[in-house]
């Protein structure tokens, strides 16, 4: 039985919403930090719970961890980083100086603020898009080399250098890289490969495709937080200053094994693709789960049949009644 005390930035969003609503159920008490960019309707069922706080507040104001913990809990005992611009379109469309912004001097005031108030764990979510394209065409591994092929990858990159570099602080840093997400949450994403090929396919029928036989990585949000919450509650001895690739061996795919997933369920769909080159997010990598199996004993529990039958559920059934809206988008130019 836990009262351990977790901040979380971002709360109310993708991620955010399904981690909070777990720690609750694990008797955690958890504080959501959130500018609600994209409403709260997210966490709105959270609100009468006893060991929930809920705190409207951006990330980049220089107080706005130290104000959210002056409440009458006790300090965080960690902290959760997930607010930011999320995704290359989305950086793109504000440019580099706010992403830079929002993505790199907030992580930077988070943590000093974590660190100053005592906190003893920082976690960060980064992405699996810091790779770029494998070298070898091997699976890449924490110790690959980083090749940003996006501002938003760049950003994410420069977070992680500053936060490896306080990694002997007592706020001890742990850093996810993050596969491709897909699943719903209470706030679904549609620009996500898997929900957005399931959703062109449903409302279209039809798919366009991009970048045909490139792979990527890729893991249901549930997994996502059911590993997150297993680095929270880790000895800290084994995660300190450490990176972990966050996904499965079998969530590696091509773009045309995703296809066929939708084929299965949406048979009629009918299927195009077309060359595009773009300054943008050109990821072809599958990458390494061995070091969080091994070090974690974390494994998925879903794959992307198991998600695009979810999302197909909430499209046909009504659950998501207007799925083309712009919250559940984090940016509207998106590349398939």
């Amino acid at each position: 039985m836990t009262n351990r005390h977790i901040l979380i930035t971002g709360g109310a969003g993708y991620i955010g919403s399904i981690l909070t609503s777990e720690l609750l159920r694990a008797n955690y008490r958890v504080t959501v930090l959130d500018s609600l960019l994209f409403g709260g309707e997210s966490i709105v069922p959270l609100l009468s719970h006893p060991n929930f706080h809920f705190i409207k507040s951006d990330v980049t104001e220089p107080r706005a961890i130290r104000d959210a913990a002056r409440r009458e809990w006790q300090k965080p005992d960690s902290v959760v980083h997930l607010a930011g611009i999320v995704g290359f379109p989305a950086c793109q469309a504000v440019g580099r100086p706010v992403a830079w912004k929002y993505n790199v001097e907030a992580t930077k005031l988070v943590f000093e603020q974590a660190a100053d108030l005592g906190v003893e764990r920082f976690v960060f979510a980064s992405t699996y898009s810091n790779y770029g394209l494998s070298q070898d065409g091997k699976p890449v591994t924490e110790e690959s080399p980083l090749n940003p092929q996006s501002l938003y990858a760049e950003t994410k990159i420069a977070s992680e250098e500053y936060l490896l570099s306080q990694k002997d602080a007592a706020c001890a840093p742990l850093l996810f890289r993050f596969a491709t997400l897909y699943g719903i949450s209470p706030r679904t994403r549609f620009d996500l490969i898997v929900n957005q090929f399931v959703l062109e396919a449903f409302t279209k029928r039809e798919l366009i495709i991009y970048q045909r036989g490139y792979s990527r990585s890729f893991v249901h949000i549930r997994d996502v937080v059911r590993g997150v919450i297993m680095g929270l509650e880790a000895e800290q001895g084994k995660v300190r200053g450490q990176v972990f690739n966050l996904g499965a061996e079998n969530g590696n795919y091509s773009k045309n094994d995703i296809v066929n997933f939708i084929l299965k369920r949406m048979p009629e769909t009918v299927v195009e693709y077309k060359d595009l080159t773009f300054g943008g997010d050109m990821r072809d990598i599958t990458a390494s789960f061995e070091k969080i199996k091994r070090v974690l004993g974390f494994d998925t529990t879903l794959n992307v049949d198991d998600g695009v039958r979810e999302v197909l559920f909430a499209l046909k059934s009504g659950l998501i009644r207007n799925p083309t809206d712009d919250r559940y988008r984090n940016a509207q130019f998106i590349v398939q």
